[in-house]
Order: C-alpha cells, then structure tokens, then sequence
C-alpha cells in the first residue's frame, strides 16, 4: 500500500515529523517546525527557557482547574562520546537505546553547522568475542568516511546526537487493506504530536472554545529524565497534567493491539487519579472509543514525573497502544484515528 495513495492527513503529517531528528536535548528543529505549524493554525505558541512549546487556550469556565496536555518531543537516540583518528565515532545511548533494537544502518550525526550520514556498525559477525558477547555500546561504532579535521568543520564533535537516517524511518504501511498496519522510527513520541496538533486543529476549525482553561505542551527531554515537564509544571502549576505518550505492548500487561489507545493506571513513578482516569475513560467512550487501562511496572511519564515531584496534584497518561517499543514501532492505522479523537474530546470537553 503506498502512504499517499492513503491520504491520511495524520499519517502524512507524522511522516513529514519524522523529517526533522529531534534527539533529547536537541530538539530546537522541531520546536521550530512545531511552532510555525501552530501559528499557520493562528494559534500564539511560546517557548519557554527550557525549549517547550506551549499553547494557551481560555475556557468557557475561567474558574474551572487549568489542563495541562503535554506530548514530548524528543527522541531516543545516540551520542558520541569519542572521536578516533580514522574518523571513526564511538557512540553511547542516549535515552533508552539498545543496540540489538536498532541494528546495523545508516545514520545522522547532528552537527552544529551540518548533518553527516555515517553507518552504524556492532562489530564483525567472524569475531567469536563479539558473536558470543552480543551487541553492546562497547564494540558499537559510527563509520564516517571523513577524517576527524572534515568532521569538526561540519560542527561533528564530543556530545553530537544521532539517530537513524531518514531513509530508515518508514513509515511503512503494510497488512491488509481493509485493516492496514503502520511500522515506524519511532511512534515515540511523534504520534502524540499528530493527536495533539490534529486536536487543536479541529478547535480551531469549528471555532469551538474548551470548557477548561488549558495549556497544551511539546516538551524537551522526556526519554532522559521528563526534564522539560518538570520544569514547566513548576512555573505554571497546572491542576491537572495529562501526558499523551505511547502504551508499549508488553508480556505482563493485558492490552490488546487493535487502535484502541491505553490509559495508565499506575507505572513505575506514581500511582495515577482514578477519578480522572474514570472521567476521561467516560468522555472518550462517549466519542467512540474505549480507553484500556494499565498497568506498568518499568515505565514513567512526563505526567507521573510531574507529580513525584509535587508539581500538579492530580495526573492522567493516555497514549497509543504499539509493539517493538523504542525500536522499529508498529500499530494499526486506526491507532492515529482513536488517539486523535480521544484527544480532541478531552481538549473540549474535560
């Protein structure tokens, strides 16, 4: 099936996201693009001192609690923390990358003045010390093709990002056409950035004001510490905060991989508002689409984050429902329908 015989505004939208390389604590492109996207929507964003995007909306209701929504922006990727002599780069994770989820390929090393491709190698398969140690950091490497002189007059230096190239991203639409299946580098976060974007679209569009006054946010440096949430819910002091992050499918969590985002109950950081969870559970099914809840023992969020650090009283995490999780993602296309509607009932009416 090819993506623009789809036409699916939020496929296309999220392919042309996955354009911009927004690794964590590099993600002024996006920002960028994000902002003008929501100015072309006659919408007001700011950027705040840590590099959020927010966008602010009155309510109907002025004395109804403030909503924060809040989908990240960054990515998982790598940084290089050596520079050889053949110009080789020694990279190590940054965020929640494994080398056995991203494998072999080509790459973009982010530089200050301009981008380099280089490919990703783990070691030789005809070394029995790496074949029986497996793929770690350690034996990883970015082979260049340039000499160190050539990479630092491009900006390549100790600290660069970088991620997969373009050309190994996707999305790839695949399965049967009456239920298609998307694969991508990654859903995370970008997804949510569709859902949300397509929400404050559809606002905007029918004029329709919220019934709550709400911020809606991208922030800065989930995947290494929820950096950016925390830091705007200290300043602005939101009473609810809503992340809207992926639900990776996992052995020990019954959710089911049919376009029906979940919904957290607890994860590994805090134990989420039942009352919330019950009410935006209600609103979405009102709209058509029934939340899964659950429970996660080795995720966080911006949301859960947030509230460990006693920065908004009340918490809720809704998110896309994907296997292979911070690799190669794949979800049904009906996945950016259900998200976007939930995200655009939410925006108007909680």
């Amino acid at each position: 099936m090819s993506l623009h015989l789809l036409n699916h505004e939020g496929l296309n939208l999220f392919s042309d996201l996955l354009d911009i390389p927004s690794p964590s604590g590099h993600e002024s492109r996006m920002a960028s693009a994000l902002m003008s996207k929501l100015a072309l929507m006659d919408y007001q964003p700011e950027l705040d001192a840590a590099g959020n995007v927010l966008v602010r909306i009155a309510g109907q209701d002025s004395t109804r609690p403030t909503i924060c929504f809040a989908a990240h922006m960054d990515e998982i990727g790598m940084t290089v923390t050596q520079i050889h002599a053949n110009g080789n780069l020694q990279v190590d994770r940054l965020g929640g990358l494994f080398p056995w989820k991203i494998g072999e390929t080509a790459v973009t090393i982010i530089g200050d003045r301009e981008d380099v491709t280089g490919i990703l190698s783990l070691g030789s398969g005809h070394s029995r010390k790496i074949v029986e140690a497996g793929p770690s950091w350690d034996s990883a490497k970015i082979i260049t093709g340039m000499s160190p002189t050539s990479l630092a007059d491009r900006g390549i230096r100790i600290g660069a990002p970088a991620v997969p190239a373009r050309a190994a991203r996707g999305p790839i639409v695949f399965g049967e056409e009456v239920f298609p299946w998307v694969g991508a580098w990654t859903f995370d976060n970008r997804l949510s950035i569709v859902a949300c974007l397509l929400a404050l679209q559809d606002l905007k569009s029918k004029k329709l004001k919220p019934r709550s006054p709400l911020i809606i946010a991208f922030t800065v440096e989930e995947e290494i510490g929820c950096l950016g949430a925390k830091f705007l819910a200290q300043r602005e002091r939101p009473d609810i905060f809503i992340a809207v992050d992926g639900s990776p499918l996992v052995p020990e969590c019954p959710i089911e991989l049919d376009g029906r985002p979940g919904i957290r109950s607890r994860d590994s950081m805090a134990t989420y508002d039942q009352e919330l969870l019950r009410e935006i559970c209600q609103l979405s099914s009102s709209a058509g689409v029934d939340l899964q809840p659950v429970v996660y023992a080795g995720a966080s969020s911006d949301a859960s984050a947030v509230y460990a650090i006693g920065a908004s009283p009340r918490i809720a995490c809704l998110g896309y429902v994907r296997d292979s999780s911070h690799g190669f993602e794949v979800t049904p296309l009906s996945t950016f329908d259900y998200l976007a509607t939930t995200a655009a009932t939410l925006i108007q009416r909680l």
